[in-house]
């Protein structure tokens, strides 16, 4: 049975469509590294990384922004993307600082590509200039709290990425009239429109 992921949503500056790079080789060799964990190998399988950075149009040389980083899946994996000439700046908030800190230095130190920022809320601060931006699975929890709070942290985002810079976020779709709160999803409608307030123009796949 094939497995689908969870929703995808595109968010362009300037862009009609997603880029849609590809992936050498190196990308695969990266995660397949003996310095990964193999726990979070073994994630691969169901999260298709490959598949969703490429749709997204992450590639070599990027300097990409990972919103709540957490502790550090996908940071690995955009690393992996972006490639010694690329770099990843994997943004967390107190929260993820009292929880990753330790671990998500030592995992930039062994990645080489990697810098780690902390900053959160009306404090969200950004480095400008970024060719694209990126956050997994946390979306909906941000905005089930306060969309206010949602649509602040799209614009931060927007306001970072260079004219034509894109977004990606993943997360898990819920339904109209769904406790989508208590189920830690949340409409892709709502995402679009939360995005479309902070100035992005949205594709959506749900």
């Amino acid at each position: 049975m094939m497995k689908r992921l969870p929703g995808l949503l595109i968010g362009l500056l300037m862009l009609p469509l997603p880029l849609m790079a590809g992936l050498d080789e190196g990308f695969d060799a990266a995660l397949a590294a003996d310095g990964r964990a193999q726990e979070e190998r073994d994630r691969d399988a169901d999260r298709r990384p490959r598949e969703v950075l490429e749709f997204v149009g992450i590639g070599e040389g990027m300097t990409v922004l990972e919103i709540i980083a957490g502790g550090g899946w996908y940071t690995e994996v955009l690393a992996a993307a972006v490639g010694p000439t690329g770099k990843v700046i994997a943004q967390n908030g107190e929260y993820g600082r009292r929880r990753y800190a330790e671990a998500m230095a030592a995992r930039a130190e062994r990645l080489g590509n990697v810098e780690l920022v902390y900053s959160e809320g009306a404090q969200l601060s950004l480095p400008s200039g970024a060719d694209a931006a990126f956050t997994a699975l946390n979306l909906h929890d941000v905005a089930n709290n306060s969309e206010q709070a949602a649509t602040g942290m799209l614009r931060a985002i927007h306001a970072a990425l260079k004219p034509g810079g894109v977004l990606g976020i993943v997360d898990h779709a819920g339904k109209e009239g769904a406790d989508n709160a208590a189920l830690h999803r949340m409409e892709p409608a709502v995402a679009h429109r939360l995005m479309t307030e902070a100035g992005f123009i949205v594709g959506l796949f749900p």
